[in-house]
């Protein structure tokens, strides 16, 4: 079957290591847009971190965003909202006071307000440009309980690749685990870590299966590339799962395709083979 939907992680995957954007991926991608294919970016990021790297593409994208708990047109306009209850997160964040130092609550909300902290470093080494990025969207509560006065999107743990491993290790032994999702991505050659807690049944895959439903486009007809745990489900729901050569060990296991790293523009790479069906020429 020809591929009618491309799916796409965003770090990772579609931008190179520079968090930039190459060309190749870009012109990749508008190719296969004019040729009828649907493209959709996938993504932990929320909607205002995800919006900006979807108007460096200039054709209709679709935003698979916060791990699949939304789905949004670039315009901001809402097709799909799972929220995680706040009975739940107040649980998830009283069990976990010993990681507080990476939480934030994340909310679905026009600008101010949306990520929520109980103390913010500006200085820190780690995430300080994270912060200034985002200055405008972000706030202080402490205790960052008291923030939850309506349902958020998620309640979301950074740190180094041991201590979310740990946050892990709690929140999956708590009680009301089964009311709630879990995503996880691992940077090893950052020793960075997110693990986001999430809606029960949201997923990266979940609104990819929706969003094709809604679209009329078989599974077969869907191409999906990714690079981290988060991408699994997205991967295995895909007809044509692509695995980046960044990918972490466990995806590469999977004896799915392989393509070209994120600095490579492995992107750009997997669409020319498998969707606009040109031959590459190897390389000396």
């Amino acid at each position: 079957m020809p591929i009618r939907l491309i799916a796409m992680d965003i770090d990772g995957t579609l931008l190179d290591n520079r968090h930039e954007l190459p060309d190749a991926n870009r012109d990749a991608i508008l190719e296969a847009h004019s040729r009828g294919v649907e493209i959709v970016l996938v993504t932990g990021r929320r909607f205002d971190f995800a919006r900006p790297i979807s108007e460096h593409i200039p054709c209709e994208v679709a935003l698979i965003i916060n791990n699949g708990a939304l789905i949004k047109s670039k315009n901001g306009e809402t097709h799909l909202r799972r929220l995680l209850p706040r009975a739940i997160a107040l649980e998830v964040l009283r069990a976990t006071h010993e990681f507080r130092s990476g939480a934030a609550v994340v909310f679905d909300r026009p600008r101010e307000n949306q990520l929520v902290f109980e103390h913010i470093d500006w200085n820190d080494a780690v995430s300080s440009g994270y912060y200034q990025r985002n200055r405008e969207y972000i706030a202080e509560c402490a205790p960052l309980e008291s923030c939850l006065t309506e349902d958020p999107i998620q309640v979301m743990f950074v740190g180094s690749a041991a201590r979310m491993r740990a946050t892990l290790a709690i929140v999956c032994s708590m009680d009301c685990s089964p009311q709630f999702g879990l995503a996880h991505t691992e940077y090893e050659h950052r020793n960075l870590s997110i693990l986001d807690v999430i809606s029960s049944g949201s997923s990266k895959g979940a609104a990819l299966a929706e969003w094709a439903r809604r679209r009329g486009i078989a599974r077969d007809e869907i191409m999906a590339l990714g690079d981290n745990w988060n991408d699994r489900d997205m991967l295995e729901f895909a007809g044509l799962p692509i695995v980046m050569a960044n990918s972490v060990a466990e995806l590469k296991s999977l004896g799915w395709a392989v393509t070209l790293s994120n600095d490579e523009c492995g992107v750009a790479a997997a669409i020319r083979k498998h969707v606009l069906d040109i031959k590459e020429t190897s390389r000396k």
